[in-house]
Parts: C-alpha cells; sequence; structure tokens
C-alpha cells in the first residue's frame, strides 16, 4: 500500500480511483466493510483503490482533553492495509485542513489530487469546515465534478450501530466483550517495557510498564488483564493505567504485574488484552494501604481470569 500524507501536488492517480473517506479508528467491522466494498469496486472498473484519513484524529485535534484512541497511528495504517486498499492519503490534520470548507475539499483532494470516480463513505458522516459537509452535497457536487457518491449501509452490533465512538463508550465502561463484538477483535495495547522507578518491585508486586500515549487515555484504573510477547502467551496479569495518584506519579503508564512470572522483560514489546475493570485508580492515605489494595486487585483478577490463586 502506497502511503501520502498531503493533499497538494500532482495527481496520485491520474487515471482515476475508487475513494473512501473516515477516520477509519479502529478499522472497526463497519470500516471493514467499507474497505471491503470499496476494494472490491475497484476491481471491477480496474482503478485502484484509495482510503483517505486524518492524523491526528479531527476528534483528537477539536477536543479539550485527552482521547481515548481506539488504534495507535502505525496501527490504524497496518489495518487498513490488510483490508487490500492500493492507497493511503493520510492527511495533516491541522488548522489549515479544519478551516478548509467541504466544497474545497470536495475540490482539492477527492477532484483534483485523487481524480475520483466514486467516493463512499459510511453513515452519518460529516467533513469540512465545522462539519458542513454530509453525503447529500458528495451527490450534489459529484454530478458537476464527475464521480459518483456511495453511503454504505449501517451495521449493527450490540444492538447499535457501530462506531468509533460507540466502542470508545463501551471501553470506558469496562464492557470489553461488547467493543470485541463492534471491533471484530479484542481490545489490546502494544508497547515496549520501559523502565520505571521499581516501586512496584520494593511493595512485592514488580510490573512491566508501558509508556501509554499522553493524549489518549479516556479511561483507566486496574484490570484483569492478559498478556502475549517475548515467549508469554495469554499469560494472567493485573494492571493499572493512569497517573499513579496513591504515589505522585506524573506520568500516564501502563502496568503490568505478570502472576507467577520471574524474568527481565525491558526493551520487550508487549501486547496487553483487557480483560475486565476492577475499579478506578483511587488516593490512599500511606503506602500500607496501598499494598493492602494491591493484594486484594491481584486476587480479585485471578478470581476473574479463572485461576487458581495457590
Amino acid at each position: 500500500m502506497n502511503i501520502s500524507r498531503s493533499h497538494r501536488g500532482a495527481a496520485l492517480t491520474p487515471a482515476g480511483s475508487i475513494v473512501a473517506i473516515g477516520a477509519f479508528d479502529g478499522v472497526h467491522l463497519g470500516h471493514q466493510a467499507l474497505l471491503a466494498q470499496l476494494r472490491e469496486r475497484a476491481a471491477v472498473l480496474g482503478l485502484p483503490s484509495v482510503a483517505v484519513c486524518f492524523e491526528p484524529l479531527p476528534r483528537q485535534y477539536f477536543a479539550r482533553g485527552p482521547v481515548l484512541r481506539l488504534t495507535p497511528a502505525r496501527e490504524r495504517i497496518e489495518r487498513i492495509g490488510a483490508c487490500g486498499i492500493d492507497h493511503l492519503l493520510a492527511l495533516r490534520f491541522d488548522q489549515a485542513l479544519a478551516a478548509t470548507s467541504a466544497e474545497d475539499f470536495i475540490e482539492n483532494v477527492l477532484v483534483d489530487r485523487l481524480q475520483a470516480r466514486e467516493v463512499w463513505v459510511g453513515p452519518g458522516f460529516r467533513f469540512g469546515h465545522q462539519r458542513g459537509g454530509d453525503f447529500e452535497l458528495l451527490q450534489s457536487l459529484g454530478q458537476r465534478h464527475g464521480y459518483v457518491a456511495r453511503e454504505i449501509a449501517a451495521l449493527t452490533a450490540n444492538g447499535e450501530r457501530i462506531s468509533s465512538s460507540q466502542i470508545r463508550a463501551e471501553l470506558v465502561a469496562g464492557q470489553f466483550d461488547a467493543a470485541e463484538r463492534a471491533l471484530g477483535r479484542r481490545f489490546t495495547y502494544a508497547g515496549r517495557v520501559v523502565r520505571g522507578q521499581q516501586l512496584g518491585r520494593q511493595l512485592g508486586f514488580p510490573t512491566a510498564n508501558l509508556r501509554w500515549p499522553q493524549n489518549s487515555l479516556g479511561f483507566g484504573g486496574i484490570f484483569a488483564v492478559r498478556v502475549d510477547g517475548d515467549g508469554l502467551e495469554r499469560h494472567p496479569g493485573v494492571a493499572s493505567l493512569g497517573y499513579r495518584p496513591a504515589v505522585g506519579g506524573k506520568e500516564l503508564l501502563l502496568e503490568v504485574h505478570l502472576f507467577r512470572f520471574d524474568g527481565d522483560l525491558y526493551g520487550k514489546r508487549l501486547t496487553i488484552d483487557f480483560i475486565a475493570k476492577q475499579r478506578d485508580e483511587w488516593h490512599f492515605p500511606d503506602l500500607a494501604s496501598l499494598v493492602e489494595q494491591i493484594r486484594r486487585d491481584a486476587d480479585e483478577a485471578l478470581s476473574l481470569l479463572g485461576v487458581n490463586p495457590a
């Protein structure tokens, strides 16, 4: 898959293309259905398929606080590529693009840059300055510019239309099984283990620490998890995601204690599968209270994971 970042320059697909536009955060089942339809139409018409997305996410750009991303930028690119798309136009979402009218976006990106013959979007898609563009505008201007606008039918899961916003809400609520049914996979986070303060080891619960994107929180607390990577396969653990207020932490970290494990994971890449949320982060009056709660959290995580605590 070829990747471009700018809407400026010569046409990427001079002979024309079949285009899908979206944020594609999570590349969930609805996105996958849209990209599959895009790929099929491109094959029928003998034209390249192009997905258009934005980095950072428009939701992140406009938000006043952290936004939970379902997929980091790199993973999103990999998952779009796995759908068999020929080109990805990952536009830099900045002040200039945010101020671009829907009409100018159509002309500059879809017409001039991509020579679009068909433009596919998901249900309820909005674009352009102040979300001024919608499917009806795509349709009407398509007659002028020589492309056909198409909207894919909505997919549902858990009785709701599949959307990134709905999945985020399910994750924040700790409904990981519901999120899985919409994503088409478990919600996981992957990263390399970094050195921390080793406070967990001093408290009797050593942890593997993974940095979490500072602008992508949205949910946090204590979780029962399963861990893969560096020879580990579905290894049971308990994790804390947050700023660690009980010990004056300032950096957003995912700290994972692996049950019955004694090894060196520094620099190793691990994938964390969130199985169940146990509680939010709490403040504690002293370390003794914190350690006692950690023990209770560990016992609860073992129970949730179906692991014998002996």
